[in-house]
């Protein structure tokens, strides 16, 4: 016997995807080049590698849940550097093991699924997580579909609105991303505060995904949840969880390091749950992610080497493809060339096949991170995510052969 609530997980993006590949060869005489995952391949800052071991010594020691005071205040440190707004370290901040176990776990300490209905709301496209910690919390999931005129952030009409009343009021906690999974899509004030009324009508828990929050590709940083809080005079977080992580930032993704900060009434029974959990921080990882936090000059580097591979792929690429620079995050959200036809949108699990098949250029089908929901189509269908955490060499070399292949394609479709 297994618990029954694992039956309704949908397969993973990436499970699905090597499925639906298996069958593929690609050309041996062409080197593989990876744009799927959203794993960043940047070098790791010295000063990490340094600190983290000059901690060994913390490994004969019990780390506690509630991390070291010293990491606590590094973060609140960061957040007022970042934000300008002040948190008290020892009951708005928790750190965790990454953001991706954080906002599951979340959603088991949020939801009562003993209420009928209880419902999780969250954008479609969509991190899975979402939906897995949903699922597994006895919660049903409710979609709100992206807008492609608003570069993919979710439709005010279309979208938040869209959602009928009985659903909000079943709804228990609301996951937004923002800059946005695989969109790149930064929220605005104005949809904050919307957010932030429909949650003080209705008592939902908001948790904020920020993980991209240091990639973005023009002057002004992205606004984060916390910031847009406090401008709207919510200096208490009422209902806000905000979800950072070192990985993208700092280039640790095996360093398996973030934070939660916000309301201090959802920060203390999340660390009950994480005390049971057994969610400790290593304190080798504290170490370090203390000198990543308070150090911001490998994020200027790192931000500048994204922005200078953007810089020259994403004008390669729309010569061919409907793509522009998003507003924040690594990933690129194109749209292959439509159908034969010409009315509709293109098969985009055939062009990455035909992609991977021909040129050995890994993409993800947009269809594998959104969900087609009510009738209406999938809105991730017609798109690719292409994650530029490759050298600037290989994103470069990439973009040559998918405009090589999407030429090809497009040919053999309209001749």
């Amino acid at each position: 016997m297994t618990n029954p609530r694992l039956a309704l997980l949908h397969p993973y993006p990436f499970e699905r995807w090597r499925e639906l590949t298996s069958d593929i060869r690609p050309p041996a005489h062409l080197s593989p080049i990876s744009l799927g995952i959203g794993e960043p391949r940047h070098k790791t800052p010295a000063l990490i590698e340094e600190a983290l071991m000059k901690a060994l010594p913390a490994l004969s020691g019990y780390p506690a849940t509630a991390g070291e005071p010293a990491l606590r205040e590094a973060v609140a440190a960061w957040v007022h550097r970042r934000y300008g707004v002040s948190l008290d370290p020892g009951t708005q901040v928790l750190p965790v093991n990454g953001s991706r176990e954080a906002l599951f776990a979340f959603a088991q300490v949020v939801i009562d699924d003993t209420k009928p209905g209880a419902t999780v709301v969250c954008p479609n496209p969509f991190y899975q997580i979402y939906e897995g910690a949903a699922l597994l919390a006895g919660a049903q999931p409710h979609y709100v579909a992206s807008d492609p005129a608003r570069n993919f952030a979710a439709r005010p009409v279309h979208g938040w609105d869209s959602v009928p009343a009985e659903v909000w009021a079943r709804t228990q906690l609301l996951y937004v991303c923002s800059p946005g999974n695989p969109t790149g899509a930064v929220m605005p004030l104005a949809e904050w505060k919307h957010l932030f009324e429909l949650s003080d009508r209705h008592g939902f828990v908001i948790a904020s995904d920020e993980c991209y929050s240091e990639i973005y590709f023009r002057e002004e940083p992205p606004l984060g949840s916390l910031q847009a809080a406090q401008a709207l005079g919510r200096a208490n977080f009422r209902n806000l969880i905000a979800f950072t992580s070192l990985s993208k930032r700092s280039n640790v993704p095996g360093l398996r390091s973030g934070f939660v900060a916000g309301d201090a009434r959802w920060i203390k029974p999340y660390l009950l749950y994480r005390t049971y959990h057994g969610s400790a921080m290593s304190g080798m990882v504290q170490r370090a992610s203390i000198a990543a936090w308070g150090d911001e000059a490998h994020v200027v580097a790192n931000r500048e080497l994204y922005r200078a591979k953007f810089a020259e792929v994403t004008p390669m690429l729309a010569q061919v493809m409907d793509v522009k620079l998003p507003d924040a995050a690594f990933y690129l959200w194109a749209g292959v060339p439509p159908s034969k036809d010409g009315t509709g949108v293109g098969d985009e699990i055939e062009y990455a096949r035909g992609l991977l098949a021909q040129y050995n250029v890994a993409v993800l089908p947009g269809r594998l991170l959104a969900r087609e929901v009510g009738g209406r189509p999938n809105p991730g269908a017609g798109r690719i995510r292409m994650a530029l955490v490759a050298t600037p060499a290989e994103c470069r070399e990439a973009a040559q052969r998918i405009v090589a292949y999407t030429q090809e394609f497009t040919r053999s479709r309209h001749p």
